[in-house]
């Protein structure tokens, strides 16, 4: 039987539990090499490779919250967003807001992007959230169209062209799991814990959760997950098919990083422009009845039929060789 696991934490405790992670020196992520977007920085589309590089921000400078990383070598076409807002846990601020919406602006038009895996860089959190402090200072109608900002956010990167894997290696709740939701896939480790916790609060899921969680598990269960507030775990949620694979923590505290970069490698062989039609048939094809689906799909594969990566796979499997797709 599916174990749904204890109700979420109180606030206090898990402010509690949070606190008590390690911040990371902010030399470990000043690396060279990586193309970078948000904040003014450079465009990722520029010619640097390799791991992340940070601008250096003045005091009055706008902050860093979300930064990009181009993988290489045989991980070329992955990108990573690191998601690094470590005193509020990434919770969901104007800044971050701002800037990860810029940042998946661009990737959208990145042809050579082939998979995104969405990471946090704050340990045993992916994304705790609403910034309830910023949003205890606005008025009702301040708040209702930073929520409407966050839903376009959520449905911004649901909408990214190529799949999206979240590697969730800690707490995601509230609008951080529904940050999750809207990627494709996702991963986790055993003793995350996941849930829609905002009735707890007087509230409701309000980018995007109350709509995505029934289409992924049931339009029963995610009426009680969502009307008790409860979270559960890792291993919960793959039962109930909220993540895609669920792992053991390791000692470095990025085991569901570990295995989403795992789950891009599977994918990046493959035909990208196969890939991001077959995404988008299934996406489009999902909302509608069979047979306006079924007109998706045709659409969706009339254009794949004029690549050269469909004459490159049919040539590789009559030759009896690995396929080499360019996206074209």
């Amino acid at each position: 039987m599916l174990k749904l696991g204890p109700w979420c934490w109180s606030w206090k405790s898990l402010e509690a539990t949070l606190r008590g992670t390690h911040f990371r020196a902010s030399s470990a992520f000043h690396r060279d090499g990586a193309q970078t977007l948000a904040g003014g920085r450079e465009p990722l589309t520029g010619g640097i490779r390799a791991s992340s590089r940070r601008q250096q921000h003045t005091a009055a400078a706008e902050p860093v919250e979300v930064d990009v990383k181009r993988l290489e070598e045989e991980d070329d076409g992955i990108v990573e967003v690191q998601m690094f807002r470590h005193k509020a846990r990434n919770a969901l601020g104007h800044v971050f807001v701002s800037q990860m919406r810029e940042l998946v602006s661009t990737l959208s038009s990145d042809s050579s992007v082939r998979v995104v895996v969405f990471k946090s860089l704050v340990p045993k959190v992916f994304c705790a959230g609403a910034d309830l402090k910023e949003r205890a200072l606005m008025t009702d109608s301040e708040s209702d169209l930073f929520v409407h900002g966050l839903r376009s956010l959520m449905t911004q990167i649901a909408l990214l062209p190529m799949p999206t894997v979240a590697a969730i290696d800690g707490v995601a709740v509230g609008g951080g799991l529904e940050l999750a939701l809207a990627c494709d896939l996702r991963t986790a480790v055993y003793s995350a814990q996941m849930g829609l916790i905002e009735t707890t609060r007087g509230l409701l899921p309000g980018a995007g959760g109350s709509q995505r969680l029934p289409r992924m598990v049931g339009i029963t269960l995610a009426k009680e997950l969502i009307f008790t507030g409860r979270c559960v775990g890792g291993q919960a949620a793959l039962e109930m098919g909220l993540v895609n694979r669920a792992v053991e923590q390791n000692q470095t505290g990025d085991a569901a990083y570990r295995e989403a970069l795992s789950l891009a490698r599977e994918i990046l062989p493959q035909a990208p422009i196969a890939v991001r039609m077959a995404k988008e048939a299934m996406n489009r094809g999902s909302e509608v009845d069979i047979s306006s689906a079924m007109a998706i799909e045709r659409m969706c594969y009339a254009r794949v039929i004029p690549t050269q990566d469909r004459r490159e796979g049919m040539a590789a499997f009559i030759e009896k060789r690995p396929p080499q797709y360019t996206g074209q």
